[in-house]
């Protein structure tokens, strides 16, 4: 198969899916595809170039939204997916948030959700407001969920492990939801779809008040 731009991307995905972007390199890349690595600078100008194409076919994979349908349907659609993405892709959440992307995907994805919000009546002001709030919580979720250091079903039994370093005359409060916890009442396992309803919620309410 002959080395193409595509070819070269679609495999620092799955290397970065694999090892983590920090094991993403041009050498290792030029090896698992069978070619020196200068010959990918036919297809690539540098590192950062290659970062920024990763970056924005990850972005084409989510859900853009449908000016068609209600907005708030539309924005839990675009969460829903982008974080469902971010999780396939655990690598992919800071370079999004840390770098410049005006890739085509990036942008048609950015414009689209403009778009959703302007259309149901939102100020512009709003808009960006209520797409950096939305984008937060997606971003910020997805980071914590990826590097959380207990697994969920290993709450119970955390729990009940640093239950003694959470005295109920210190800190009254953690200690009766960490018994909670311990009791089996709630798992302990973050919502991220309570955090998006609260936003999306709150908008309606500005909306709504416009």
């Amino acid at each position: 198969m002959p080395l193409s731009r595509e070819r070269i991307l679609r495999m620092a995905i799955f290397l970065a899916d694999k090892g983590g972007i920090e094991s993403l390199s041009m050498r290792k890349l030029a090896a698992e595809l069978g070619v020196q690595a200068m010959s990918l600078y036919n297809h690539v100008a540098n590192k950062d170039d290659l970062l920024d194409g990763i970056v924005d076919i990850v972005i084409g994979e989510i859900d853009v939204p449908n000016l068609g349908i209600d907005w708030q349907t539309a924005m839990r659609r675009r969460a829903n997916s982008a974080h469902e993405v971010l999780l396939r892709h655990p690598w992919a959440t800071m370079p999004i948030v840390s770098r410049i992307n005006v890739g085509p995907a990036m942008l048609r994805y950015i414009d689209a959700t403009l778009g959703c919000l302007w259309e149901a009546g939102f100020s512009f002001e709003l808009v960006d407001r209520a797409w950096n709030a939305i984008d937060s919580h997606i971003y910020g979720f997805t980071l914590q969920e990826l590097n959380f250091p207990i697994e969920s079903a290993e709450y119970a039994k955390t729990a009940k492990e640093y239950l003694p370093n959470i005295p109920p005359d210190k800190y009254p409060y953690m200690n009766r939801l960490t018994h909670y916890l311990i009791d089996g009442h709630y798992d302990g396992i973050a919502d991220f779809n309570f955090g998006l309803e609260l936003i999306l919620n709150g908008l309606e309410q500005l909306l709504n008040q416009a």
